[in-house]
C-alpha cells in the first residue's frame, strides 16, 4: 500500500470526510492508523484522528467496530514504558479512537459486554503503565496522554455493559494514577480530565457514599504528604491537591448533578480541609 499525500487528505476533508470511493476502507484505515502516530501534528490531530472519529460516530465501521477497536488497543503497547519519544502520540491517539468505538457501541448497542469490558482492562492497564505524561509538546502539539485515557475511561463508565463493581474499578484507577510518583506535576488539565471521569461514574448513581468516603480519603492522604527524598516537595502531593480542588468544582457546578452530591461535596470539602490547612489560619 503507498501511503497517500497530504494534498489526498486534505480533498477527503473539504469534502465533509466523506470515506473515499477509489481505495478500500481497509487501506484507508490501515494509513490513518499509522498517522495516529505521527509527530506531526497536522497529520495526527488534524487529519487522521477526526477522519477516523467521524467515521466511527457515522456509523461506517458498524459491522468492524470489534476489529477496530482491538487494532487501537493494539497501538496502546506501542512503545509502552518509553519516555520522551514519539511512541507516545500512537498510544494516546489510540486511546481517542478506542473511546470513540465505545461511544458507538453507547449509541447503538453494537458490541457484546465482554468485548467492552475487555477493552476498557486495555485502557485502565495502559493509564496505569504509561510513562510519558507530557501534555503539550513543542513543536508536535498534544501528547496528552493521562488527559486522553481519562476521557476513554469517561466514555466507558458510561456504557450499560458497566456495573457497580466495574464502576468502583474505575474510581480506583483515577486514584491510582494520581497517586503514582511522577517526576512532574501534571499542568495541562489532566486533574480536570481525571475529575471528569470521576463525575461520569458518579451519574450512573450505582456506587453508593460508604465506597466515596474512603476513596475521597485515600486521596486526601496523599494530598498532604510531603516528601523527604531531596526532590520538590510537591511533587508528592500535588496532582493529589489539584484533582480534589477540579472535583469540587465540578461537583458544585456541573450539569446533572449526581445523587450523592450534597453528600460527596461536604466529604470533599472536608478533605480540602484536611490538605489546605493553611488557607484557614486566621489574618
Amino acid at each position: 500500500m503507498t501511503p497517500m499525500s497530504g494534498q489526498y487528505w486534505k480533498q477527503v476533508h473539504a469534502q465533509g470526510l466523506e470515506v473515499p470511493a477509489d481505495r478500500p476502507l481497509d487501506d484507508l484505515t490501515a494509513e490513518l492508523t499509522v498517522m495516529l502516530g505521527d509527530a506531526d501534528p497536522e497529520l495526527r490531530d488534524g487529519t487522521a484522528y477526526p477522519a477516523l472519529a467521524t467515521w466511527v460516530s457515522r456509523g461506517v465501521y458498524d459491522e468492524l467496530l470489534s476489529g477496530l477497536g482491538d487494532g487501537m488497543a493494539a497501538g496502546l503497547r506501542v512503545g509502552i514504558g518509553e519516555v520522551g519519544t514519539d511512541t507516545v502520540f500512537r498510544r494516546s491517539f489510540s486511546a481517542l479512537v478506542l473511546a470513540e468505538c465505545l461511544a458507538r457501541d453507547n449509541a447503538q448497542g453494537l458490541l457484546p459486554a465482554g468485548k467492552v469490558l475487555e477493552w476498557g482492562d486495555c485502557l485502565a492497564t495502559w493509564l496505569l503503565r504509561e510513562q510519558d505524561t507530557r501534555g503539550w509538546v513543542p513543536g508536535k502539539g498534544w501528547a496528552h496522554a493521562v488527559a486522553h485515557g481519562a476521557d476513554g475511561l469517561a466514555v466507558l463508565a458510561r456504557s450499560p455493559h458497566v456495573g457497580m463493581a466495574e464502576l468502583t474499578v474505575l474510581l480506583d484507577v483515577v486514584a491510582d494514577r494520581l497517586l503514582l510518583p511522577v517526576d512532574h506535576l501534571f499542568v495541562n488539565g489532566e486533574a480536570d480530565r481525571l475529575a471528569g471521569t470521576t463525575m461520569a461514574v458518579l451519574r450512573r448513581d450505582a456506587v453508593p457514599l460508604q465506597v466515596l468516603e474512603p476513596w475521597v480519603a485515600r486521596i486526601a492522604n496523599a494530598a498532604a504528604r510531603s516528601s523527604y527524598d531531596g526532590r520538590d516537595p510537591h511533587l508528592a502531593s500535588g496532582n493529589a491537591e489539584a484533582f480534589l480542588r477540579a472535583l469540587y468544582l465540578q461537583l458544585a457546578l456541573g450539569p446533572n448533578p449526581p445523587a450523592v452530591r450534597s453528600d460527596l461535596l461536604l466529604v470533599v470539602v472536608d478533605a480540602l480541609r484536611h490538605t489546605n490547612p493553611a488557607l484557614q489560619a486566621s489574618a
